[in-house]
Parts: C-alpha cells; sequence; structure tokens
C-alpha cells in the first residue's frame, strides 16, 4: 500500500501545541485559583469575639444597677442596650462577610463620607432636630431612635484609610516618610478638636503609631517623636477650652491632696473614685450596690463613668477581670494579625487592637483618677447605641480577615530596610 510519507514532529512544535507543565501559560491560567484565599472558622478572633459579648453584657447589666432602687426588671437604657448589642452582633456579621479585599476598595469612598460627617455637625445652620448641641458640643447626628457620633466611624474609616496608605509602602522608615501620614491624621483629628471631643481626637494617635510599628517603622523615629510632643505638650496648655482646663487643674488638684474642689469640678471624678474604693476586693451585693451607686449621684454613670460601677459591684477583682477582657480582646485581634500575610488586613487589625487598648486604658485611667476625665466612653460597656454598633463593626473586620487564610501566591507583605 502506497500513499504519502508521514512527517514526524519535532520537540518544538509538540511545546507549541502541548505547553508543559509550568510553563508561563499554564501559570497564568492557574494562578487565579492559587490566589483564591481558604476561607476557615478555626481562627483567634473567636477570642475577640467571645471578650466583645463578655463585656457588652457586663454593661448591660452595670448599667441596670444604676436605674436607682426603685427600678425593677430591665430598666429602660438597659433595655435599648440589649436591643443594640443585637444589632451590632448582626452589623458585624454583615461586615465579615464578604471579603476584606472588597473592603479595601471602597476604603476611599467610607473616609470621604466620615469626614463629610465630621464637617457636617459642626456647620452651625443645620436644625437642632438634626444636630443638637449637647454642653457646647456638637457630637451627634439625631435618627430619631438614636442618636449617632460620627467620631465612631471616623475613627474606624481612619484604620482603613491608613492600612490602604501603608500596605506596600517603605517611604514612612525615614523621618521625612512620617510626614504624610501625620498630615492625613491632622484632618480627622482637627475635625474632631473642634466639636470639641479632646479625647477622641487623642486616640488616633495611638491608631497611628500602632500601625507604624506593625508597617516597620524605626523605633528611635518614634520614639524620638515622642520626646517632642510631650516636651510641647505644655505649651499647648493656653489652647486648651475653659472646661478642659478646668478637669487637667482638678487632677493636678487631687494628685496633690487638695480636696477643696471636690464639690465643683472635681465632682465627677470623686465620686468615681469613691465608688471604685466603696467596692472593696470582691465588691457589694447586687441590691446593696444598686443603692450605693443610686446615692452616690455620680453624673454618667451609665455611660462614661460605668467602670467605677462595676468596681463597685465587682470590686477590685472585677475591675481587674474587665481589663483582662480588654487584653483578650486585643490579643485576639494582634494573632489574627500574625496569621495574616496580607499587609492590609494586618494592619487594619493592628490599628483596631490600639484603638480598643486605647481607648480602655484612658477611660479606665480616668475613672480612677490617674488622667483627667475626658468623656471617652469604654468600649462595649458604657451606654451608646453608635458606640455598640461601631464596636461590633471592628469586631466583624477582625473576623474577616481572620477567616481568609493566607493565598498559596501572594506578594511580600512589607519591604523593610536595613538597621532598627
Amino acid at each position: 500500500m502506497s500513499g504519502a510519507p508521514t512527517q514526524r514532529e519535532t520537540p518544538i512544535e509538540r511545546v507549541r501545541r502541548e505547553p508543559v507543565i509550568g510553563s508561563p501559560r499554564t501559570l497564568t491560567e492557574t494562578a487565579p485559583a492559587a490566589q483564591i484565599p481558604r476561607v476557615s472558622l478555626r481562627h483567634p478572633a473567636w477570642i475577640t469575639l467571645g471578650a466583645s459579648v463578655g463585656l457588652a453584657l457586663l454593661g448591660i447589666y452595670c448599667i441596670n444597677l444604676t436605674a436607682g432602687v426603685s427600678a425593677e426588671g430591665l430598666s429602660f437604657h438597659a433595655t435599648r442596650q440589649a436591643v443594640f448589642l443585637l444589632l451590632g452582633l448582626g452589623a458585624g456579621a454583615v461586615v465579615a462577610a464578604p471579603h476584606y479585599a472588597h473592603i479595601r476598595a471602597i476604603t476611599p469612598l467610607l473616609s470621604l463620607a466620615a469626614i463629610a460627617l465630621l464637617v457636617f455637625v459642626l456647620i452651625p445652620w443645620v436644625p437642632e432636630a438634626i444636630v443638637k448641641p449637647r454642653n457646647g458640643a456638637r457630637r451627634w447626628i439625631s435618627l430619631v431612635v438614636t442618636d449617632f457620633q460620627p467620631s465612631e466611624l471616623a475613627k474606624i474609616a481612619y484604620v482603613l484609610a491608613m492600612a490602604s496608605y501603608f500596605r506596600f509602602r517603605k517611604n514612612y522608615r525615614t523621618l521625612k516618610g512620617l510626614i504624610p501620614p501625620a498630615l492625613i491624621t491632622l484632618v480627622p483629628m482637627g475635625l474632631v478638636l473642634v466639636e470639641p471631643d479632646l479625647g477622641t481626637a487623642l486616640l488616633f494617635g495611638p491608631m497611628l503609631f500602632a500601625m507604624l510599628i506593625a508597617a516597620g517603622a524605626k523605633l528611635w523615629h518614634l520614639a524620638l517623636i515622642v520626646l517632642v510632643m510631650s516636651a510641647a505638650a505644655p505649651a499647648m496648655y493656653p489652647a486648651l477650652r475653659p472646661h478642659q482646663k478646668a478637669r487637667v487643674q482638678a487632677l493636678i488638684n487631687q494628685l496633690k491632696g487638695d480636696d477643696r474642689f471636690n464639690d465643683s469640678i472635681n465632682y465627677q471624678g470623686d465620686r468615681a473614685q469613691t465608688l471604685v474604693g466603696a467596692g472593696g476586693l470582691a465588691g457589694l451585693g447586687g441590691e446593696k450596690s444598686r443603692a450605693v451607686v443610686d446615692f452616690n449621684e455620680l453624673p454618667e454613670d451609665h455611660n462614661d463613668m460605668i467602670f467605677a460601677v462595676i468596681s463597685n459591684r465587682f470590686g477590685f477583682l472585677g475591675g481587674v477581670g474587665t481589663m483582662g477582657l480588654y487584653v483578650l480582646w486585643a490579643g485576639g485581634a494582634l494573632l489574627t494579625a500574625a496569621g495574616c500575610k496580607d499587609p492590609y488586613g494586618r494592619l487594619v487589625c493592628v490599628g483596631l487592637a490600639g484603638l480598643v487598648a486605647a481607648q480602655a486604658s484612658v477611660n479606665i485611667g480616668m475613672t480612677i483618677g490617674v488622667l483627667p476625665i475626658t468623656g471617652m466612653t469604654l468600649p462595649f460597656v458604657s451606654y451608646g447605641g453608635s458606640s455598640l454598633v461601631t464596636s461590633f463593626l471592628m469586631v466583624g473586620l477582625i473576623f474577616n480577615v481572620a477567616m481568609r487564610r493566607p493565598a498559596y501566591l501572594q506578594r511580600k507583605s512589607f519591604e523593610f530596610g536595613k538597621g532598627g
């Protein structure tokens, strides 16, 4: 049988027809699947969630104690706080659902919205039905059923924005490179100061420093900045408002042992420390503590000064236990950050841990009399719907990062320079 001879296939032609495994074409086709992060429910963010729920339940119980000796059942404030706890858990679940890469994509919009709301509360011709000044401060937007504090959202938006900014940069390892993040920080900080809300404004510093440390900024640069700011702090005293100066003066008088102002500028601080001291080592019984809190007449005992109620009811051990819950909260967030290979997710967790740790420390410090009173809430515990819901938004963000396991193919998190 005759026919045309078959032509043998050359190796080059075979490669062109069937790419070998590992060729650029094969890697291009398989890379998207390799970059899909794995989802896991075994992660340390459960520690943060558990601590959050424990703190919130403690807050509801102690808020109920402040209702007075004649109150029966769950008080109005405690009931509302319980409702907001459920709303907060739902809001946290919503935030945890989409991949945090999608949240990173809308971070610029979230930041602009937060800045716009901070500006909105400062506009003087906005009707009082929407923005009603309280004690000379314009901080809240009325939502009819509750009041919303834009600075609560601004703190979260700031963490997201700075995490996005630091994501793959390394210029912050020079002193000159620290100027842009400092200028960015001054925008929300300055707007919050104008409200005025000095306590919340000061929280942006610890958030920034925590993320800078996690991103690899040189520690001696940060130490130098702290020294300069500490040296310049007394020069800022004349710029404080009269009530802020009064709080600083009250703390100084108290540290000197001068009790002449306990019925005036140091009234709230003196009442808070009285409640804390009355709790002793293990605290008072439920009904006795309710009566002591009622007759003590501590202003804002269900809100900013809730730690005094905790210490009165559960004593020194209860106060330490509360601080331990915050340690667990921050520990779960930092463990989540340590297990995250994506720089954005890692920095978000570190920034939120720095925020909660700093806010809790300042609130507890002012309650026991080692820091000036600033009107700052105790996260997850103090009464307030917007505060509680936004706190659980933070939990949702940490949970979101923790659920997403590192991708197989991923860029290096940070590029550190040489030197400390």
